[in-house]
């Protein structure tokens, strides 16, 4: 093979020259390139900031919102605890079912103004979990003492399953009980005939599963996603008649995430509904904070 032909020196110093100048160009467009994504940072920087604060204004809105609607609801219960008793003397029956409205109308408020208040310390982060040990049969009894006076006047049978050889808990019983009324409460909502059965069993040998099954209007597969967002309502014509928050299906999932677990539901329409959370046996401790 011949050698290549040596450049001469004029050819040699204009290659040179070009190859510094494609090199400053490119230089100049990564710096160009760098700017713009320090930029874009900034900008991310500033957006997130500014998320973080529309958050926090809307926690504060919902928790003062909701203090503040406590005492005046509070009021009205009263008041109406005292006419629907006939203290000040006797009422019509026209005037029983008055009062009667207006107590239920309070109720639903007072319901809501929970719902918000649970999520707004949710958001902020101010919902702690206090676990215990206890015995399943003392949660059933608890929730069944509960319900009782909503199933006597319905047509609607609550049953709850024994828990037989199952173990005892580690967990926030309060923030369990508050999931399975929630169920329990949408069942016996959504339930016009038939019953409400509520059973515990073995997951796995880490988990257990809390499930809440009815005979009620069931719900299409196509809405089962959007369940446990915040502000969900089933249209059908009972939702028309039974208004509620919308709040009461997200908190569960965010008690049971709280809790360590998770929440699902099983339904078909005209067949019945099954939801159900899945939690530890013992629930992991939160982790210790430096003072």
């Amino acid at each position: 093979m011949s050698e290549p032909l040596p450049l001469d020196p004029a050819a040699h110093a204009a290659l040179v020259k070009q190859l510094r100048a494609e090199a400053e160009a490119l230089r100049a467009e990564l710096d160009e390139t760098n700017q713009g994504v320090l930029a874009l940072y900034a900008e991310l920087d500033n957006q997130a900031e500014e998320l973080r604060q529309a958050s926090d204004l809307k926690s504060r809105f919902l928790s003062y919102m909701s203090h503040e609607f406590r005492t005046p609801l509070g009021s009205i219960l009263s008041i109406t605890g005292l006419l629907a008793d006939e203290v000040d003397g006797p009422l019509a029956a026209e005037q029983h079912k008055q009062v009667e409205f207006i107590t239920g109308a309070a109720r639903e408020l007072s319901d809501m103004v929970d719902d918000l208040l649970d999520l707004a310390k949710i958001e902020a982060g101010r919902i702690s979990i206090s676990p215990a040990w206890f015995d399943m049969l003392d949660l059933f009894s608890a929730l069944r003492g509960m319900f009782r006076p909503i199933v006597n006047a319905s047509t609607v049978d609550l049953i709850f399953e024994e828990p037989v050889g199952l173990p005892r808990l580690y967990t926030d019983d309060k923030k369990l009980a508050q999931i399975l009324r929630n169920f329990i409460s949408n069942s016996l909502k959504f339930t016009v005939s038939g019953e409400v059965r509520v059973s515990a069993s073995l997951e796995n040998e880490q988990q257990i599963r809390f499930a809440v099954t009815d005979t009620g209007i069931g719900i299409p597969p196509e809405l089962h996603g959007a369940l446990f967002e915040d502000f969900a309502q089933i249209d059908s014509p009972l939702q028309k008649r039974l208004r509620g928050t919308g709040l009461g299906l997200s908190l569960c999932k965010r008690f049971a995430e709280l809790l360590g677990g998770h929440v699902g539901v099983h339904s078909s329409p005209g067949v019945g509904s099954t939801f159900f959370v899945v939690i530890p046996l013992a629930v992991a401790p939160e982790p210790a904070h430096d003072a």
